[in-house]
């Protein structure tokens, strides 16, 4: 009998509920399950639980700042190869320089993406092809 392929697990860490609602239901499309946090200390825990195929991350969230998730994640053992994309309206050359230092697959600025080439990329990267 086939082994039945385990579906790619996406945590998104984003404070913004339509937001977060809709990409929900995007990546649902994407047969992956997810799992969400509304701020960067409950995701940085979740990631650490359940350790995810893949983040999605805002940089301004309460009670810890995206950058810090980063930085927890890329620290710790458990989670350091975790593949995250950031998906934030923060896009100056300095966040998106620091973000990539610490090892982001792909940067997103929210006002600038469609959320069908965000759905597009993620794939690229859950399969390994970014």
């Amino acid at each position: 009998m086939a082994k039945k392929k385990k579906k790619p697990i996406v945590l998104i860490i984003e404070d913004d509920e339509v937001l977060l609602r809709t990409l929900y239901l995007l990546f649902r499309k994407y047969n992956y399950t997810i799992a969400s946090a509304g701020d960067g200390d409950t995701g940085l825990k979740m990631a650490q639980r359940i350790v995810p195929d893949l983040v999605i991350l805002d940089l301004l969230l309460p009670k810890m700042k995206g950058l810090n998730v980063l930085k927890y994640l890329k620290a710790n053992p458990l989670t350091k190869n975790i593949p995250v994309v950031i998906l934030s309206n923060l896009g100056d050359e300095y966040d998106v320089e620091q973000a990539k230092s610490l090892g982001v697959k792909e940067y997103f600025i929210k006002a600038e993406t469609d959320l069908s080439s965000l759905a597009q990329r993620t794939e690229k990267v859950l399969s390994g092809k970014v």
